[in-house]
């Protein structure tokens, strides 16, 4: 059935331009179109709709995020788009903001501009 489908992700944003912005140069994901209901990219294959929205809040946990190869680096090119990692005084992060999980997998957080939090994780 659904196993054969793919999957279409969705994320909300009050600031269309600013989001358009921040998933298609910051993120560097490939920008598919721009309707008035949303702005619609394709990350890697998967359909990541932006959906424009009048009222938003954000949600206190992860609604999108990546798996990477190389958390170190892909962190340290965010920051030098000027993205900053979340800091939770609960976990032990490093100096990049990379937590590492009991299960040895590293994550690492940061928000959109509707205060979404997205993360990337490197498994091990």
């Amino acid at each position: 059935m659904l196993n054969k489908s793919k999957i279409v992700t969705f994320i909300a944003t009050k600031q269309p331009e600013r989001a358009k912005d921040f998933y298609e140069n910051t993120l560097g994901l490939r920008l598919v179109y721009d309707d008035a209901f949303a702005i619609v990219f394709d990350a890697n294959g998967t359909m990541l709709r932006v959906q424009k929205v009048q009222e938003l809040t954000s949600p206190n946990y992860t609604v999108l995020g990546w798996d990477v190869g190389d958390i170190q680096t892909e962190i340290k090119e965010l920051l030098g788009r000027g993205v900053r990692c979340e800091r939770y005084e609960w976990l032990e992060q490093d100096e990049l903001g990379i937590w590492t999980a009991p299960s040895r997998a590293m994550i690492a957080w940061f928000k959109d501009p509707d205060g979404n939090t997205l993360s990337l994780t490197q498994f091990q």
